[in-house]
């Protein structure tokens, strides 16, 4: 409409039921609309309508998909380029740059020899897709390495990062492993991941969930700690450490923070705290999360006892040692007094 009323004297349409299938303007709609805003085309609406009928009775309820190339498409998507550009050519979409260069067949009429000139120099191979190699020459590059007909297709869509899958699966039977090795090749990378973070940031503790994996990593005074690996489940890790604690002069256990973060008292916005004052909380049982470099560490309590006073609203920022929790211990109290 708005190509219409800056002067546009050709817009592609359909009638409603091709138009439902080629993503195009109905044609009816369309005539309509014009016509209220003072540019009636002088088509005969009804008479579209009853075409629409005739073609919906001989397509039926059956999927339709003519064949109709995205000239319209293209020209238009380049046009909107030169405008918000203020230069035309500046930038060249895919298709068009596709279209000149023939890959669409032949255009019905002859191309400008200025867009060509446009799409030479501004051809940059380091910017093509990707293109799969045929089998034959992918079978000559791989060298042996493929054992089947499936590997060779992964070397021929993900290259290097198949051949480096390829390698590890051959190092695997032959004895050729590391720690991680019974564990897929993107999970053991996340492992090594989190044992660089700790390394790297002094953070005493990392865990991570995330997609049903849980790994947790925390630091020793000598040396780090490599996560080890469970027979029964390839990814649980250690229980992280329970949460620095000191006692106070009243007699509560004061929590502090392990790190510098972001403080929350649920496991997401919306859920429920994991713990409210005077709750009764048990050894092991988790306080809240502190976030790290997008990294998501539970604060637990290590020592059964009534939560007395929470120190730190939830998303506030904490410092390292700051008390987050007071904790009045049970151990030792008559149970009428719990």
């Amino acid at each position: 409409l708005a190509a219409a009323q800056a002067g546009a004297q050709l817009i592609a349409c359909a009638v409603f039921p091709l138009a439902l299938s080629l993503h195009r303007v109905s044609g009816e709609a369309l005539a309509e609309a014009l016509a209220g805003l003072g540019l009636d085309p002088g088509v005969d609406v009804a008479t579209l309508w009853e075409a629409s009928d005739l073609v919906d009775e001989h397509i039926g309820d059956e999927p339709v998909a003519p064949l109709a190339a995205p000239i319209g498409q293209v020209l238009a998507s380049q046009a909107l380029l030169n405008v918000l550009a203020a230069s035309r050519y500046l930038t060249i979409v895919d298709e068009l740059r596709s279209l000149v260069d023939g890959r669409f067949g032949t255009p019905p009429g002859p191309i400008d020899p200025a867009l060509t000139r446009a799409v030479q120099l501004t051809h940059d191979p380091e910017t093509e897709e990707n293109v799969v190699p045929p089998l034959s020459e992918v079978r000559e590059q791989a060298g042996g390495m493929a054992a089947s007909e499936e590997e060779l297709l992964l070397l021929g869509l993900f290259g290097e990062d198949a051949e480096r899958l390829l390698l590890g699966i051959r190092g695997r039977a032959s004895g050729e492993q590391d720690d991680l090795a019974s564990v897929d090749k993107a999970r053991a990378e996340r492992i090594r991941e989190l044992v660089r973070i700790v390394q790297d940031t002094g953070i005493g503790e990392v865990t991570v969930e995330e997609g049903g994996m849980r790994v947790s990593v925390r630091s020793a005074s000598d040396a780090p700690v490599a996560p080890s690996l469970d027979d029964a489940a390839p990814l649980a890790l250690p229980e992280p450490a329970a949460a620095p604690a000191a006692r106070a002069a009243n007699g509560y256990i004061a929590v502090e923070s392990p790190m510098v973060g972001t403080f929350y008292r649920g496991s997401s916005p919306g859920s429920p705290p994991f713990v409210e004052e005077g709750d009764v909380v048990a050894a092991g049982q988790t306080l809240c999360i502190l976030e790290a470099m997008k990294l998501m560490n539970e604060v637990k309590s290590d020592l059964e006892a009534v939560v007395r006073r929470i120190h730190v609203e939830n998303a506030q920022p904490v410092e390292f040692g700051q008390v987050l929790f007071d904790l009045e211990p049970l151990a030792g109290r008559p149970l009428d007094a719990v």
